[in-house]
């Protein structure tokens, strides 16, 4: 099983790289290591340590933790929610934005799983309901508002 791991971290990488256009010779410079050792992460011949993939995804200007999950340094703590299985499924945007909405996304899956273990219900303190239900009653007000002044 580690066998197909490798040579999916060298596609991944490969992929990655390609998708950012980034070329063998800029990933490789940028990431600290020579184009041929590269080249064979990249076909799978070779197996690069947790720094090496660190350096890479900084190259690639996306999350180390991906790569370690792809390489096997890691397990996939959770499934992925639909939303991040569309996100990495969708072929339309750059890595770049991918990892970014990626991140965005955690982001407010970890505030709400932080506020959820300090609340009973978790739905408390919600700052895009609040901001939701605010647009929502304003705008009620502005259409009584205005009906109010056509009469």
């Amino acid at each position: 099983m580690e066998l197909p791991k490798v040579g999916s971290i060298g596609e991944y990488i490969r992929e990655q790289r390609t998708q950012a256009r980034i070329s063998l010779r800029q990933l490789a410079a940028q990431a600290g290591v020579s184009n041929p050792y590269l080249s064979q992460i990249e076909r799978g011949l070779r197996k690069p340590s947790a720094e090496i993939l660190q350096q890479i995804a900084k190259g690639l200007r996306i999350s180390a933790e991906a790569l370690y999950v792809q390489a096997g340094f890691l397990e996939n703590r959770e499934p992925d929610s639909d939303v991040l299985t569309a996100l990495r499924a969708d072929g339309t945007i750059t890595e770049r934005q991918r990892q970014v909405l990626i991140d965005i996304y955690e982001s407010f899956r970890k505030e709400n799983d932080a506020k959820s273990g300090g609340s009973e219900d978790g739905d408390d303190a919600d700052p895009l309901r609040e901001q939701e239900s605010e647009t929502t009653e304003g705008q009620h007000h502005d259409h009584r508002h205005r009906s109010q002044e056509d009469h």
